[in-house]
């Protein structure tokens, strides 16, 4: 099943493409996407095409913040049922708690996840799309919205502690610090926010719960899915939850709000079962944290959850056929 995202999660892209002399149309087609459905908020796209559309348009406009300005463009919420809803939740949390919630609606590739942690939150976002799709600008769009929305909500009380990404640094940061206002941590073992606990309960002073029961009255019912998205759901959560040693079925049938049973009946009807999905999140991530020189192999090891290193480079021979130590040498010639 081909994964989608609705259009308005791509709002801004023809504004700031065509402001940087670039014609949006042809390079949607270019990318495989029809850009009446891309123009229409509406209609939904293929989440991969936008990850390669993103990349595509920034190296044409030799522009590495191509996505975040985009996300500048997004002064609101902006309209639509799912908008509405979460724009008049009375605190950030609960956004993101629902943004989860409704995410068939928004987007099914992008997984979010709030960790508490005594005074400190962090908020996760990882964006699942079929391997080897490039995802630097994606996520910086999706970092830059949230960033955006979060600022709209609550003001002046929106203050992350750090912005952190998996991916390397562009050379200019200038604009990354100034559209973030906070520390950037680049490379790192997850992509989101580091910040007050309690800023994620300041009340939304635009909070309507009446307006939200409606707007949730109207959603509720097109927020449906097959078993056969069942697979995408779970392998979401493992992207989150594995790198925090929280990985196992029971705690990935909670995060889904599922039975541990039907959420492998759910998998057997999808032609796959639990272990096999943490098997690809795994091979996926290993790459991922292989691939950058800083990160030590016994933190590999432990991110990808294998308490001893012996382990970890046994699976890893197993699934490469060398050890991880020659898959480096290997990728650095």
């Amino acid at each position: 099943m081909e994964t989608m995202v609705a259009s308005v999660a791509m709002s801004g892209y023809f504004e700031v493409t065509r402001r940087l002399g670039l014609n949006p149309v042809e390079l949607a087609k270019q990318a495989g996407i029809d850009a009446g459905a891309l123009a229409n908020p509406d209609d939904r796209v293929p989440a991969a095409a936008c990850c390669r559309l993103l990349e595509m348009t920034a190296e044409k406009a030799s522009c590495p913040t191509f996505a975040l300005q985009m996300a500048q463009t997004r002064q609101t919420f902006g309209s639509g049922v799912i908008n509405v809803l979460l724009a008049h939740k009375r605190t950030l949390r609960e956004v993101l708690l629902a943004a989860a919630e409704y995410r068939h609606l928004l987007n099914e590739a992008l997984a979010v996840y709030v960790e508490d942690a005594d005074e400190t939150v962090t908020i996760r976002e990882e964006l699942v799309v079929e391997s080897g799709t490039p995802t630097t600008q994606a996520i910086e769009l999706a970092l830059g919205v949230l960033a955006r929305h979060s600022s709209a909500l609550l003001g002046k009380f929106w203050k992350p502690r750090e912005v952190h990404f998996t991916h390397r640094a562009p050379a200019d940061l200038t604009f990354h610090r100034r559209f973030f206002g906070c520390p950037l941590e680049f490379r790192s073992d997850f992509n989101g926010f580091v910040c007050a606990s309690a800023d994620l309960d300041y009340p939304n002073p635009l909070a309507d719960p009446e307006l939200v029961r409606y707007a949730e009255s109207l959603a509720s019912p097109l927020n449906v899915t097959g078993p056969e998205s069942a697979a995408l759901e779970v392998r979401k959560a493992i992207y989150l939850l594995l790198p925090l040693e929280q990985a196992n079925a029971e705690l990935v049938a909670r995060h889904l709000r599922l039975s541990v049973r039907t959420m492998q009946r759910q998998l057997n009807s999808a032609g796959t079962s639990f272990s096999d999905q943490v098997e690809e999140v795994r091979g996926e991530l290993a790459v991922r944290y292989m691939s950058n020189p800083s990160y030590p192999i016994g933190r590999i090891s432990a991110l990808l959850g294998y308490a001893q290193q012996g382990s970890f480079t046994n699976w890893f021979v197993s699934r490469f056929h060398m050890t991880p130590r020659d898959w480096r040498a290997s990728r650095s010639k």
